[in-house]
Order: C-alpha cells, then structure tokens, then sequence
C-alpha cells in the first residue's frame, strides 16, 4: 500500500524558497508550487504513519509557520 498526501506549507514569503528547497531534500517529498509564502507538496510514504511523521518533520524545519493536510489517498 502506497499513502500520498497534498500538503501546504505556509512561511513568510522571503522564507518560501529556502524552505522548498529543505522540503525537496525529505524522503517522499515533492515540492509543485511556491507563491507569496506558500508552498504546495506532495508526500508518497508507505504508510500513514509514515506521512505523518513527514508532516511533523516539516513542522519542525525553520522558517515553517502552518503546515496542513489538504488530501490524503491510500492506493493498493
């Protein structure tokens, strides 16, 4: 089973590059869009555990202010 989840990322707009370019070096982690301090990613994991402790990693990444599931799929 595969878990994939739309992920926005929200920053101060100065902050937004940098911290895509943190979140692209994460396992799993796609960054598609960054515009005036949000970011939209994309996270593949094994398992939902997994995607949440992505998320949490996230969170945790300097310069990061919200981050929220937007979508969240399990495909076989």
């Amino acid at each position: 089973m595969m878990s994939i989840s739309g992920v926005l990322v929200h920053s101060k707009p100065e902050n937004a590059v940098a911290i895509g370019a943190q979140l692209d070096q994460l396992s799993g982690v796609e960054v598609h869009a960054v515009e005036k301090g949000k970011l939209v990613v994309v996270v593949e994991k094994e398992n939902d555990r997994a995607i949440a402790d992505a998320v949490t990693e996230m969170q945790h990444i300097d310069g990061v202010l919200n981050v929220a599931m937007v979508y969240h799929q399990n495909e076989a």
